[in-house]
């Protein structure tokens, strides 16, 4: 499984782009772009909609990496992770109507 920073990181080396020119291209500081390739601070969401407009990326697949890191933030180390999770599942499936 992938985590955002490694997906970010692997975007950024494959153009051969340094760490600067992309910080400034989505107008951050260097140091919170090298962190959050580090794993050491979490994007915002806006921010990972500007990398993936910045590397034309697919933003669902970089939204999505996002989004689940946050939620396995929020209830790792919870005995009923597993439980909770498939409960906000229905919720959303409802929510949604999706079947």
């Amino acid at each position: 499984m992938q985590n955002l920073g490694n997906v970010i990181r692997k975007l950024r080396d494959d153009r051969k782009l340094p760490l600067k020119i992309v910080a400034l291209s989505i107008n951050i500081d260097q140091a919170i772009l090298s962190k959050i390739e580090r794993g050491q601070r979490n994007a915002t969401r806006d921010q990972v909609i500007k990398l993936s407009d910045y590397f034309k990326a697919n933003q669902n697949e970089l939204l999505t990496i996002w989004l689940s890191e946050k939620l396995v933030l929020e209830v790792r180390g919870e005995d009923i992770a597993l439980s909770a999770l498939k409960q906000a599942e229905e919720i959303i499936k409802q929510d949604y109507k999706i079947k």
